[in-house]
Order: C-alpha cells, then structure tokens, then sequence
C-alpha cells in the first residue's frame, strides 16, 4: 500500500506544481533551463506510475464495497469514451468545441467507471485520488488560463479519425490490462 500512496503522491505533486507554484516553477526552469525541467517531470511522472502500479498489484486485495452485477458494462462503456477523450485531447476536432479538457474529463470518467467495477481498497484508493487530482487540475487550469475560447468547427472527418485512434487504443488496452494490472478482462 505504502508503494501506491507513495506513486499516487508524486503524481499529484508533479502534476499540481506548476498550477500552485508558478514562481517556483519559473526559478527552476530559470536555473536549470526548460529542457532539463521537462525532463525532471517526465522523469518523476515514469516514477510515480511505475510506483503506482508496483504498488497497486502488492497490495493485499480487501474488499471495502460490492459493486452492482452491471458496474464492470459501465465500466467498459466508459474506458472506452475515456480513449476516445483521450485521443482528443491531441487532435483538432469538435469535441474541443464542447470539452475545454477532454484527456482530464476522461480520466474523470475512467476513475468513476473503475469504481462500478472495482471495490477493494487498492482500486478505492487510486482511482478517487487520480480523479479527485484531474478535477482539482481542471479547475486550477481555467483560472490560470481565464476565459475558455472554444475552438472552431473542423471536419467530420477529424472526429472519425479521433473515434478510431481512441477504439484503436481501447482495444489494445484490453488486452493489455492483465500485463499491466494482473487482472484479466477477457474471461
């Protein structure tokens, strides 16, 4: 557990950094350069997840809920919007013009999916940290950067492009979670 606290606190502290301490934020790029800062925040980001998920597969499962016979479809229906969020985050499309943070928002409805699907103590504890952390961001980032200026309209094609990036990487997910989790969803 100690390992998954840990992962989840260098994650959040890394992340909430520059929205909090802007100044500090300025004096070290000025010290350091940004090319090094980036890569001190990559770095400590690769930490955090490998601390995460280390933590998370040796932590000793409890059940603390049950959730509903249905929670897993839900879950699943909203991974799935999460990649294609998630793919829109990087894209012009007109999903922007609705969702000023769509990767955020995804990882919001990812954690709230996970917990229809998930009640033990090690899944409790990562994904209200991790969503509780992307609403705090998205409130942090609109009052740094004011008034939202939503994109314009792009075409369709865009958003047919972003459906199939995000579906393309749902897929790959699936198969992937077992490596990644230890839990598998194909059975």
């Amino acid at each position: 557990m100690l390992l998954l606290v840990i992962g989840l606190l260098i994650w959040v502290t890394v992340h909430l950094f520059p929205s909090v301490f802007k100044n500090a934020r300025s004096n070290i790029i000025g010290k350091i350069g940004l090319g090094p800062y980036k890569g001190l925040f990559a770095l400590l980001i690769l930490l955090s997840i490998v601390l995460i998920v280390f933590g998370w597969r040796s932590t000793t499962y409890q059940d603390i809920y049950y959730p509903p016979v249905w929670g897993r479809h839900v879950t699943y229906l909203l991974v799935l919007v999460t990649f294609i969020l998630f793919a829109a985050a990087k894209s012009k499309t007109n999903i922007k013009r609705f969702l000023r943070h769509p990767q955020l928002t995804g990882l919001v409805l990812w954690s709230v999916g996970h917990l229809f699907a998930n009640g033990d103590n090690r899944s409790v504890i990562l994904f209200i940290t991790l969503g509780v952390w992307a609403i705090v961001e998205i409130i942090l980032i609109n009052r740094r950067e004011g008034a939202w200026r939503k994109p314009q309209a792009v075409s369709i094609k865009n958003d047919v492009i972003t459906l199939i990036k995000g579906s393309v990487g749902y897929v790959i997910l699936m198969f992937l979670h077992t490596y990644i989790t230890g839990i598998a969803l194909m059975t």
